[in-house]
């Protein structure tokens, strides 16, 4: 199957779901919750932390990359930071408040991805991508449009390391809205990017019931 497509409307859509909702932790099973913040030490010079890392704003003019400490893991060229917590195996729940952003990409990606590409733009990193007022899903530079989905204040995101996809999440219809099928490699981390205003995350969240 080739690396980022997207699976959606009729019967890609209901196989979709079969997929996810068949991997329900069983009753009784303690719940794993995704706690993250994201990692300052990846975080390019435009962007700031703040809400004890668990957010980050675009400046337009960043910080002088020559003023910022050395380190491999900085993102040089794109406005990107990865979270500070890889992923390799079950299924994990979070949610981004998006509504003070209008251009930004939200997915996962490899955890020694280039730090000279942008998520979305390569093999090793799938995300769902917002601009110009439209959804898209995103890997290796290929956009899909996501239709029949508007912009709400907060979105939800899934990532099952066992089937191997990536779904974004309707919060309050508890719906999957679009699901990226790929090969991924793990170990994996949450990763944004993002062009204007804010973005927070919110980990430790309930998988939701229904998805």
């Amino acid at each position: 199957m080739a690396a980022g497509r997207t699976v959606w409307g009729g019967m890609g859509m209901r196989m979709a779901r079969r997929l996810l909702q068949g991997r329900r932790f069983p009753s009784g099973q303690p719940r794993r919750y995704l706690n993250f913040k994201l990692d300052e030490k990846t975080a390019h010079s435009s962007l700031d932390l703040f809400k004890k890392e668990t957010g980050v704003i675009y400046r337009m003019i960043g910080i002088d990359p020559t003023k910022t400490p050395k380190n491999p893991e900085r993102f040089t060229d794109w406005a990107v930071v990865l979270a500070d917590t890889p992923l390799s195996s079950g299924r994990h729940y979070w949610e981004v408040t998006v509504k003070r952003s209008q251009e930004f990409r939200i997915g996962v990606a490899e955890t020694n991805m280039s730090r000279e590409e942008c998520i979305g733009a390569n093999d090793c990193s799938w995300v769902y991508a917002y601009l110009q007022k439209k959804w898209y899903s995103m890997a290796s530079s290929e956009m899909i449009p996501v239709d029949f989905f508007g912009k709400p204040d907060r979105v939800g995101f899934l990532l099952d390391c066992e089937v191997k996809t990536l779904s974004l999440i309707e919060i309050e219809k508890a719906a999957v809205v679009s699901t990226i099928m790929t090969e991924f490699r793990a170990p994996l981390v949450p990763a944004f990017a993002l062009w204007d205003g804010e973005l927070i995350t919110h980990p430790c969240m309930d998988i939701l019931q229904g998805i």
